[in-house]
């Protein structure tokens, strides 16, 4: 068995370099830069080191409240500064449209009236976008959390990363997706297949009854148009007859009345010019009721009822009619395009025996080729398993769990997964004689926080982790672990940037920057503060937390101990 050898990286952790906090809770403004390496947070019991946490997680995109403010009557503002650079970013910034630069500036922003804004580089964003991001940037680890080595999938992640395979595994999945891609339309083949030959039938059906019908453009209107006039044309014929027989034909006709008038007036319009103008006008109006007579003469001539057209005009719409219900088309150029959609589909139906045989033999070959890389990488799990494990049991020893096991199980799925065919899980028993059972249904708060310390530790050379911060996991361990824990920390933060709220002096002492929190009182109100310590201001802080305030000689010499 091949034991454990973390492969060396060039540091890549994301750097927190700023935050910003403005009318947050007891905060009514301060201004946080973060060491590259480690930075330690300490203070008085309810002095606010959580708030710091809070006005992080909003940046985050956690739900913001009303209590969020200092000052009710002024928006809360909290902004973080990132350094990026090392970071593959781009393609990020790229797909959301944001501006792209080597630091990132992201901002929340919550106003009295509850209304939350983000921001990244000064173009806003939504909270999931927000959320994407941050959980890229910064890992947040609280004592009772749910933390990432619960999971199983970040579980097998550190194995791949402590087992180099990166570039294997994304050839692997490149052929996986592919592969489940050509399953899924295999399994769509066959369904089709099997109920295809009913499905076609219909459409065959449908298009049949389409092609019978001949329809054509514009023919509905024009139909409806002519029936409309053939419905109507008895009582036009009959209308229009009568009005000729009235003013021309019959035998008291209108015009024959209108002429005797018109004679009475020959031997008195001379005199005078209105009687000139009234025979003239009656003259006329004769002349336009004879036009009008002929007009409507015509109209009756031409006005055919034929009761034989109009069957055939109702027949032919009432085809039309009923295809148009049938489809839900509303004309007869819907139907036309419905008809050339099922010339489509049943052009394009053929026997799906053929293509189902060809891609059955495809994903034969396909799976046979992604078994083997699979089998490659189970192999390279299963040879770095003993020596992680090795190492764990070794820095859990270190931190007073001297009897806790870390099991890495690797089961065989049988099937191929995204991931290969292995189940990998982490098992974990605290004590001699104890059954390995999931870590999530067996660690407590403490034994996660040690038990996360240590793995995270051993891979951060092999994965790209972000800034690391840990919120008194130290929580409940003594001096002497807490020592050690700060060893580690001080290692971890070589390679990442880390940040720990701690209430323990060996963890305190180890860091490149400490930050002292702290509650003062302004008026009538409480204001948390907090400030960079210098070197003498350490070795008291430390002291205090060794032996209360005011420190004792003996507390001042251990703190110089410490740093030293």
């Amino acid at each position: 068995m091949e034991y454990w050898r973390p492969k060396i990286l060039k540091t890549t952790a994301t750097m927190l370099k700023r935050l910003h906090i403005r009318n947050y809770a007891l905060i009514d403004e301060i201004d946080i830069h973060f060491s590259e390496r480690l930075t330690i947070i300490t203070g008085e019991t309810g002095a606010g080191k959580s708030i710091l946490l809070g006005a992080l997680g909003l940046v985050m995109g956690e739900r913001a409240d009303s209590k969020v403010f200092y000052n009710d009557t002024e928006k809360c503002v909290v902004e973080a500064t990132f350094d990026v650079s090392s970071y593959d970013l781009k393609s990020f910034f790229d797909e959301h449209e944001l501006d792209y630069d080597s630091e990132v500036f992201i901002r929340r922003e919550v106003s009295p009236a509850g209304k939350s804004r983000a921001f990244v580089n000064d173009t806003p964003v939504n909270n999931q976008v927000l959320q994407r991001l941050t959980e890229t940037l910064v890992d947040l680890h609280q004592q009772f959390d749910t933390l990432d080595i619960h999971n199983v999938n970040f579980q097998l992640r550190m194995i791949d990363a402590l087992a180099d395979n990166a570039i294997l595994l994304k050839e692997y999945q490149s052929g996986y997706r592919r592969y489940a891609s050509d399953r899924k339309k295999l399994a769509e083949y066959i369904s089709m297949s099997e109920s295809g030959s009913k499905e076609m039938d219909f459409l065959r059906f449908q298009l049949e009854e389409l092609q019978q019908a001949a329809l054509a453009a514009g023919e509905q209107e024009a139909m409806e148009s002519e029936l409309a006039k053939l419905t109507g044309a008895e009582e036009i014929k009959i209308a229009y007859t009568a009005a000729f027989s009235h003013l021309i034909e019959g035998e008291q006709n209108v015009i024959s009345q209108l002429q005797t008038i018109a004679r009475s007036f020959q031997n008195t319009r001379k005199l005078s010019a209105d009687l000139l103008s009234l025979s003239e006008r009656f003259e006329a109006l004769i002349v336009d009721l004879q036009d009008i007579g002929r007009v409507c003469d015509r109209i009756a001539e031409k006005t055919e009822h034929d009761p034989e057209r109009i069957m055939e005009l109702q027949e032919r719409l009432n085809i039309i009619y009923k295809l148009q219900k049938k489809h839900g088309a509303g004309s007869v150029e819907e139907l036309l395009e419905i008809q050339a959609r099922l010339e489509d589909q049943t052009s394009g139906y053929t026997d799906l025996g053929e293509v189902i045989e060809k891609l059955e033999k495809e994903i034969a070959a396909q799976e046979a080729v992604l078994r083997e890389k699979a089998s490659v990488l189970s192999t390279r799990r299963k040879g770095v398993t003993e020596g992680f494990e090795t190492r764990v049991h070794g820095m859990l020893e270190q931190l007073s769990m001297p009897h806790a096991r870390l099991k890495v199980a690797i089961n065989d799925t049988a099937q191929l997964t995204a991931t290969g065919l292995d189940d990998v899980q982490f098992l974990f028993a605290s004590n001699v004689g104890s059954r390995f059972l999931p870590i999530r249904d067996v660690a407590s708060g403490g034994e996660l926080s040690r038990l996360t310390l240590c793995t995270k530790s051993l891979v951060a050379d092999a994965i790209p982790l972000p800034t690391l911060i840990f919120d008194e996991i130290d929580t409940g361990i003594s001096g002497d672990v807490s020592l050690k824990m700060g060893h580690i920390l001080k290692e971890l933060s070589e390679r990442h940037q880390v940040v720990s709220i701690t209430h323990t002096p060996q963890i305190a002492s180890r860091a490149d920057a400490h930050y002292f929190v702290y509650k003062t009182v302004d008026g009538n109100r409480t204001i948390t503060r907090i400030r960079l310590l210098n070197h003498d201001e350490r070795i008291r802080s430390i002291a205090v937390m060794l032996s209360g305030n005011p420190p004792s000689e003996s507390a001042l010499a251990t703190a110089r101990e410490l740093l030293n």
